[in-house]
């Protein structure tokens, strides 16, 4: 996967180069911070544009992502995560772009980024967050790209799958990590690997769980793990109502904060 995704970087950057995204950046807004969207009062959640997965396969026909998001925005989620790898999971930039233009609120790239020329692109393309997987990238190059996404003003959220890896982001100086508790070879989900790998982060990280949220029980399971965010997932974007479903996690994020407020 991640030599078609190089591949397909080269065919783009023979077309764009990277001198004219760092002009377009010149020129654009500045972007917001992501690790403060993620931070707060109740669990933050962060919800999907996405088609298909690496992992499953089709998951939907979204024929109006800034729609989409837009739902999602109403609902009260905190960022929006937009899935752009094409050649599996059937994103594109302009998706991101669509979604930008639609919501006020901060956006996230979810692509295989393994050169500072996709975070030039993001930082085009409207993009205030971008992902990092620590298991695509070895700690030079993971340290390089925090770094850069940083000094470009993105937020770097990188995803991890155990404490090697968590290690790791810490050392690269990553503010937000995302735990993916799935399985990749069997697709299960082990909701306990959150817990174990949050209790081992710092405290000033922001700690997002990506995987498992099936509905408000499996929120407030990751909140009372340590999780600051979470990663909807499929849930509000196979519902035929992603607004309620999305306010019906927010809620359930809240009134957890409240009753650990009292």
């Amino acid at each position: 996967m991640i030599e078609g995704v190089r591949a397909d970087v080269a065919e783009r950057q023979a077309r764009v180069s990277i001198e004219e995204y760092k002009e377009h950046a010149a020129r654009a807004p500045e972007p917001m911070d992501g690790a403060s969207a993620l931070r707060g009062t109740g669990v933050k959640v962060i919800c999907e544009i996405k088609r298909s997965s690496a992992e499953k396969c089709a998951l939907a026909a979204i024929s109006d992502p800034a729609g989409l998001a837009a739902d999602y925005e109403a609902g009260g989620a905190a960022v929006i995560s937009v899935l752009t790898e094409q050649r599996r999971c059937g994103g594109t930039l302009a998706d991101l772009e669509a979604v930008r233009a639609r919501v006020g609120i901060p956006v996230l790239r979810r692509d295989f980024i393994v050169t500072s020329y996709q975070l030039w692109e993001a930082r085009a393309y409207g993009a205030d967050l971008v992902l990092l997987i620590a298991a695509a990238l070895d700690q030079p190059a993971l340290v390089s790209l925090v770094e850069r996404a940083e000094s470009i003003g993105l937020t770097p959220l990188v995803e991890v799958r155990d404490e090697e890896e968590a290690g790791r982001a810490v050392d690269a100086g990553a503010r937000v990590v995302g735990v993916n508790s799935r399985n990749l070879k069997t697709l299960e989900v082990d909701r306990s690997a959150f817990r174990r790998l949050a209790h081992a982060l710092p405290a000033h990280i922001v700690k997002v769980a990506e995987s498992g949220v099936r509905g408000p029980r499996d929120l407030i399971a990751y909140a009372d793990a340590g999780a600051d965010a979470v990663l909807a997932g499929d849930s509000p974007l196979l519902s035929r109502a992603p607004r309620f479903a999305t306010s019906v996690l927010v809620a359930a994020g809240a009134q957890h904060a409240a009753r650990h407020s009292n």
